[in-house]
């Protein structure tokens, strides 16, 4: 999943959308897939293998953006006994059509991941898969992996378990929808208890530590011939989602601890370095942060809905670096914790758009059912962690490029103009990244006579370079730029 969610709602030929597509080629993105993968996977959406439960009479919803259809996730939530909750979740179950070593199977190790560019996504899996028949869309029976967990009414985890079974859902919701509905007190009681059992887990969430940060949508607009960045703060429904989701992934990585075999989802503390450099951005971008205040107390302080705030929010994706995926066998590891969850975690909510997903799956049926996981998984496990960090790596890599464009968009029309900013970072070259306070753009300050102005200080900019794909965003310090001048 990307880390900043950028979204272009553009005409095919624009400036922006060029330069993605071009980004695209030249990182060698696949536009398609082989015609042997679409073709079996032509096959296979006729032909999945079947579980032997039926569980088609439990009324799911899957809750996503309005545009998506590679839904991975429904849910059926009710009341138990004593003040308790009932979480009935269920996730697509990938390998009812996708067979070890079979050329989709090949395909998906190759991808590892769906990658997301603000014009358009490239799926981990063919569409007649992962948009049609794998998805878990509205009135077509899916098999899909159950989670049953039980919830006491603090939202504490009683009991958790998961086997396979074919689902329906009923309902295909969007966030507004959903939001809507549970404001005005007309959701039926299923998607009513989302808000009770999220507020739950959120407090839950606070209590040992972790910290989801509701990173706002960025959306660059062209208005007037001008680009124009918006910005779209989650609703507490998406957060509540995704509190569905941490739940599953912290009860999957529990049984497969149990188990003595699995595959977890770490990230170590973030460094004393990360957190500084985030302080100098909080700095310019006017963002309170009291010095005996730790971090996740000013990220909880923030309010996604002024722009200011939204910004930091996605440069706070930054302490998320060194995430990573913990195979093990025999024992549980001694690297297991993630610090964002702040618990043991596993990734096993999203299979449609990320390989690890469908092998920790997986792991966690047979840790559940007491037996040994399939040879096939055992195979692979051992090479995931780093075919996943490889993924990771060319997503990033990938998602810092289409950043670049877009600022380069967005600050196209204004070479010349100055700008206030702070100093963020200094290379040890003398070249310095100056983050503005509006827009709140970062570009790379090139060295003046006497070097890069000292780390942390506040600067004004003169922008000397903005096109996408052919310049990232530049600035030179518009107090030499004057004084050169009037030389």
């Amino acid at each position: 999943m990307p880390h900043r969610r950028i979204h272009h709602p553009a005409p095919a030929d624009t400036p922006l959308t060029r330069a993605l597509r071009d980004l695209r080629i030249e990182s060698h993105v696949p536009p398609d897939f082989p015609p042997d993968v679409a073709a079996e996977a032509e096959a296979a959406a006729k032909t999945p293998t079947l579980p032997d439960r039926d569980a088609t009479d439990i009324p799911f919803f899957t809750l996503d953006p309005p545009a998506s259809l590679d839904l991975d996730q429904a849910m059926y939530l009710t009341r138990a006994s004593a003040g308790g909750y009932r979480v009935l979740y269920a996730i697509a179950d990938v390998s009812a059509w996708v067979h070890p070593h079979s050329a989709l199977d090949e395909e998906a190790h190759r991808r590892r991941t769906t990658l997301y560019f603000p014009d358009t996504r490239v799926p981990l899996y063919p569409p007649q898969l992962s948009e049609a028949a794998a998805s878990l869309l509205p009135d077509q029976p899916v098999p899909a992996l159950l989670w049953q967990i039980d919830l006491d009414s603090t939202g504490t985890v009683k009991t958790a378990s998961v086997e396979r079974a074919l689902i329906r859902s009923r309902a295909r919701l969007d966030y507004e929808t959903a939001q809507r509905r549970i404001d005005e007190n007309t959701a039926e009681e299923p998607l009513a208890l989302l808000r009770d059992i999220g507020l739950l887990r959120e407090e839950q969430e606070r209590t040992r530590g972790g910290l989801s940060l509701g990173v706002p949508e960025q959306e660059i607009i062209r208005r007037n011939g001008r680009y124009e960045l918006e910005y779209r703060a989650q609703l507490p429904a998406e957060g509540w989602n995704a509190q569905i989701s941490l739940l599953t992934g912290t009860v999957a990585a529990e049984l497969m601890l149990q188990s003595g075999t699995g595959l977890l989802r770490t990230l170590p503390t973030a460094t004393p370095a990360a957190v500084d450099a985030l302080r100098r951005t909080a700095r310019a971008l006017d963002v309170e942060w009291p010095r005996d205040s730790e971090y996740a107390d000013v990220v909880r302080s923030l309010n996604p809905q002024r722009a200011n705030h939204a910004a930091f929010l996605q440069q706070c994706t930054t302490v998320l670096r060194g995430a990573g995926y913990t195979a093990f066998e025999g024992g549980a590891p001694a690297d297991r914790l993630h610090a964002a969850v702040a618990d043991e975690y596993a990734h096993v909510t999203a299979p449609l758009r990320r390989l690890a997903d469908r092998y920790a799956g997986e792991l966690a049926l047979a840790a559940c059912a007491g037996t040994e996981p399939p040879g096939w998984v055992l195979e692979a496990l051992p090479a995931l962690p780093e075919e996943m960090a490889a993924g990771a790596r060319e997503a990033a890599r990938l998602e810092r490029q289409c950043v670049d464009l877009v600022e380069a968009a967005l600050m196209s029309d204004r070479i010349g103009e100055v700008f206030e900013g702070q100093v963020v970072d200094v290379a040890k070259n003398g070249r310095g990244t100056v983050q503005l306070y509006e827009p709140a753009v970062i570009g790379r300050l090139d060295p003046a006579g006497g070097g890069a102005p000292p780390l942390g200080q506040r600067v004004e900019v003169r922008l000397t370079a903005a096109e996408p794909g052919v310049s990232p965003v530049r600035f030179e310090s518009a107090a030499t730029t004057a004084a050169g001048r009037s030389a």
